[in-house]
């Protein structure tokens, strides 16, 4: 299906500038194969909306000319993808097995526990969101965090864990 094919979003879903946005991916890609630009509408969205949205889900898939479905299955096997509000501060710590064995797991709970939070919690004031998160690439260097899916960290001991918790509410 090629874009003059697909359905438009309709203009109530998302604002002239984000369709902008959609329309400068998709060009990157072949004019048949739209549906190449998936990720990158779903980051535009979630970076203009904080989370992306079932109703973004299909307002993109529509835009894309793809069935629902495939983009919800896009958002969800993703971590980076927020499928809810998150707090200002988003923290994914690796729990995947060689994490888990160097410790990523009691680092998780140790946020946890620091923040008064459940793993995929957000703190009552809405500025933390913790999550275990599954491999982030540094097995070597854990346990791994990874900050509002932008800034890695290694080596994460407890004692580091509450510096960065201590500094990201100072720079709140």
């Amino acid at each position: 299906m090629t874009m003059s094919e697909a359905k438009p979003a309709p203009a109530s879903t998302f604002s002239a500038a984000t369709l902008e946005r959609f329309a400068k991916e998709v060009a990157k890609y072949p004019a048949d194969q739209p549906q190449s630009a998936v990720m990158a509408c779903l980051a535009i969205v979630q970076h203009e909306q904080g989370f992306v949205s079932p109703a973004s889900e299909d307002g993109i898939a529509a835009y894309l000319g793809m069935a629902p479905i495939a983009v919800h299955e896009v958002t969800t096997f993703y971590n980076m993808y927020n499928q809810h509000p998150v707090g200002t501060f988003k923290l994914n710590v690796c729990t995947n097995l060689p994490c888990a064995l160097r410790d990523g797991e009691q680092a998780l709970q140790h946020v946890c526990r620091k923040l008064g939070v459940e793993p995929y919690g957000t703190t009552a004031d809405g500025l933390f969101t913790v999550q275990p998160s599954e491999c982030l690439g540094a097995c070597a260097d854990a346990p791994v965090m990874l900050v509002n899916d932008r800034q890695m960290l290694s080596f994460m001991s407890n004692e580091r864990l509450d510096e960065l918790i201590a500094t990201l509410k100072a720079h709140r």
